[in-house]
């Protein structure tokens, strides 16, 4: 089987504007015209339609679920990871958030956890490693459009291209400070099940 991982259109985290509640984040103008064109380059009609729970997410979906109207639609637990405490840094823009993002990332340490509403980096990895099994389950032959975000997106293409790396490893590699994010809006990953191994295609744009 063959599923394609999409993260969403800009949403307005992205254009620096402050967070006030991660699931209910919108797309912007320009993200909603990349979900539509995400829609049109479509060339094969999916077996199964899957997003997250969270807002940009299933508006980045919409326009393909219109496209194909009898795709089944589910919403799996595929939200971003949450790595900061989201009582004390919504409303925040990402700008200030940086010093705090500066230090969980070089402490590197994949079982902490910053506080409630909050998971650590290994936790995030088992909720990919779930998706991918969930994912392999399905027939042969299928076709998958998964709706998510950035960071789960890399996540996973971790699991599978850097599956001699132990957690902490795959955290240290997983985040430079002032480099473009490792997945773009609306860019995809494709992961293809095949022999009983996942194999990870390179990163396209929509």
């Amino acid at each position: 089987m063959k599923a394609i991982f999409i993260r969403h259109g800009e949403s307005t985290g992205n254009a620096g504007l402050p967070c006030h509640d991660l699931a209910t984040i919108e797309l912007t103008q320009r993200g909603h015209e990349q979900a539509r064109q995400v829609a049109a380059s479509w060339t094969g009609a999916p077996a199964l339609i899957v997003t997250s729970p969270y807002t940009r997410t299933q508006q980045t979906a919409a326009p393909t679920i219109t496209r194909f109207p009898d795709a089944p639609v589910e919403v799996w637990p595929i939200e971003e990871f949450t790595y900061l405490q989201p009582a004390r840094w919504n409303g925040t823009r990402s700008a200030e958030r940086m010093p705090h993002l500066e230090r969980y990332w070089s402490a590197a340490d994949p079982s902490y956890c910053d506080g409630e509403g909050a998971e650590s980096f290994s936790a995030m990895l088992r909720r990919c490693d779930a998706a991918l099994a969930r994912l392999a389950a399905m027939p042969a032959g299928s076709l998958v459009y998964v709706f998510g975000h950035g960071q789960f997106i890399q996540a996973a293409r971790a699991i599978v291209a850097d599956a001699h790396m132990d957690d902490r490893a795959k955290m240290r590699a997983f985040w430079r400070k002032g480099e473009p994010p490792a997945i773009g809006n609306t860019q995809r990953v494709g992961f293809q099940w095949e022999d009983d191994r996942w194999a990870c295609s390179t990163v396209a744009s929509a």
